[in-house]
């Protein structure tokens, strides 16, 4: 009863009733403005293939685009009003300009403060390996961030012990803390956490947090930022939700990094809530990975951190004092990089691409999600028709019941071009990471999903020719004991009432 009073008066409750509300005037007036006269009908589809000649001419995916065209052709009375409020990616004037003046800042004045690595590495990474040199460079070119020496990496295949290590080195800060995360979530990790930052607050270190309004709607009491403030602390609320319908809504803070001192810096899976150290069990043990960075490629993940913070603030900081001051001998190089939705790019997407095409021996995922677009689909038919290992882990148990059976739609495609899909069993899969033949991974934030692909604000680390790829691959190897493979044959004799209802909701995935 708790529970259900507790959800009835919370914001989320009143973000979708007020949004109900909203959708009905809306659905309200357009069956009453069509109903007036049957002149309207060849307007109503005047206006739909406008629609749909302008959708064509956009430069969003292709299967975004036919997804959207499909609803408007379907009902052609919704389908165009709802697009314009959720489908058009245009920024409103405001927010475009709030953009530019970050980027501009982002660009011109940030990379100034702390010189670029040693040339030497690209040309080390061009020696060693022309593909893995390509992929770098385009991460790069695309946003500035570097591949790094002087930089020590550790890797956690459970967020107990990447929380453990976290605590540990928090208790260590002297300077300043940066935290951004997508959920926080009032329970045992996060009064921790917040216990130790109090007492390094007491200490004089300047602590700036950062969370997403959507992802800690359910998980934090109204109005929290207040209280954090109260207690000393810079706060940050990412894309603040309102409650009238708006494209916005769909841009949320996905991204996962903690940054101490700017020498330590944390990433990948886990939010601050208990199910991530398995406090909470809520499907099954939940199974998440952590990377620290210890040297001078935190400093990617400190000009993320502020590129987001300058954009939800409005603070303008002197970033000279928050460059790296200690280095750390090397382990391979070292490339922490975002991911906008803003910019037109899909970097992460395409990052994962590449290390899918230049494999040789072997390539290995780990995604809760497997919501993919025919680009992605094509590059791991292609790899495993190759000859190349391909191998996907996803979740036993799903944490949302609508987007499971997309996945599963993807899976007879895949195997039948050779890939081997297997399923975690003793609970969620949350991990996101790429490993190919012990010379490249990536461990971040980005699911193979188009909400993390298009929608999102994401990151991740590139290791090249680091221990991390080894590390990642023996934790899979281990992973794999506990799951258990698909087998094509179990799909190709899917009822076909099963295989429709996939199909169908698969058809619609861009939308979700």
């Amino acid at each position: 009863m708790k529970k259900f009073l507790k959800l009835l008066t919370g914001r989320l409750f009143t973000f979708i009733a007020l949004l109900a509300v909203q959708i009905s005037v809306l659905v309200w007036l357009i069956i009453n403005f069509v109903s007036i006269s049957a002149y309207y009908i060849p307007f109503v589809y005047t206006v739909a293939f406008v629609s749909v000649f302008f959708i064509v001419s956009r430069d969003d995916h292709p299967v975004f685009k036919i997804s959207w065209i499909l609803v408007i052709l379907i009902a052609p009375i919704f389908g165009v009003p709802f697009y314009i409020l959720f489908g058009n990616k245009r920024l409103g004037r405001r927010v475009a300009r709030q953009m530019a003046k970050y980027q501009e800042h982002y660009e011109k004045e940030m990379r100034a403060v702390l010189p670029e690595p040693d040339p030497q590495i690209r040309s080390d990474l061009q020696e060693r390996s022309a593909n893995l040199a390509r992929q770098s460079n385009y991460i790069y070119n695309l946003t500035g961030s570097a591949a790094w020496d002087k930089t020590k990496v550790e890797y956690f295949s459970l967020g107990e012990a990447a929380f453990a290590q976290i605590l540990a080195e928090v208790e260590k800060a002297r300077r300043f803390i940066l935290f951004e995360y997508f959920i926080v979530e009032d329970g045992e990790m996060w009064s921790a956490m917040l216990t130790l930052l109090r007492q390094k607050l007491a200490e004089g270190v300047v602590i700036r947090l950062m969370y997403d309004d959507l992802g800690s709607i359910q998980t934090l009491p109204s109005k929290y930022e207040k209280t954090l403030r109260n207690m000393g602390f810079k706060v940050g609320v990412f894309n603040r939700i309102k409650p009238h319908l708006n494209a916005k809504l769909n841009y949320r803070d996905h991204r996962k990094m903690l940054i101490i001192d700017g020498n330590v810096g944390f990433t990948g899976g886990i939010n601050f809530a208990d199910e991530y150290i398995n406090r909470k069990i809520r499907y099954g043990h939940w199974k998440d990975t952590t990377v620290m960075l210890k040297g001078f490629a935190v400093w990617n993940l400190t000009l993320m951190f502020f590129q987001q913070w300058m954009f939800t603030t409005g603070e303008d900081v002197d970033l000279t004092e928050f460059v790296p001051t200690e280095e750390f001998p090397s382990d391979g190089y070292v490339q922490p990089f975002g991911d906008s939705p803003l910019d037109g790019e899909n970097i992460s997407e395409n990052a994962y691409i590449q290390i899918i095409n230049h494999a040789r021996d072997y390539v290995w995922i780990t995604t809760p999600y497997l919501i993919i677009d025919t680009q992605m689909v094509t590059a791991l038919c292609v790899a495993a028709q190759s000859g190349v290992d391909v191998r996907i882990i996803t979740p036993k148990f799903p944490d949302k019941w609508y987007v499971h059976p997309v996945s599963k739609s993807h899976y007879l495609t895949l195997m039948q071009a050779g890939v081997r899909i297997f399923e975690y069993t003793p609970g969620f899969m949350h991990a996101k990471m790429f490993v190919s033949d012990d010379e490249v991974s990536i461990v971040g934030t980005t699911n193979m999903d188009y909400r993390s692909f298009y929608l999102h604000f994401e990151c991740g680390v590139v290791f090249f020719f680091s221990s991390v790829a080894v590390k990642v691959r023996n934790d899979m190897v281990r992973t794999l004991d506990l799951c258990t493979e698909i087998s094509l044959s179990e799909e190709e004799e899917r009822p076909f009432p099963v295989r429709l209802f996939r199909n169908i909701l698969k058809l619609f995935s861009p939308l979700m």
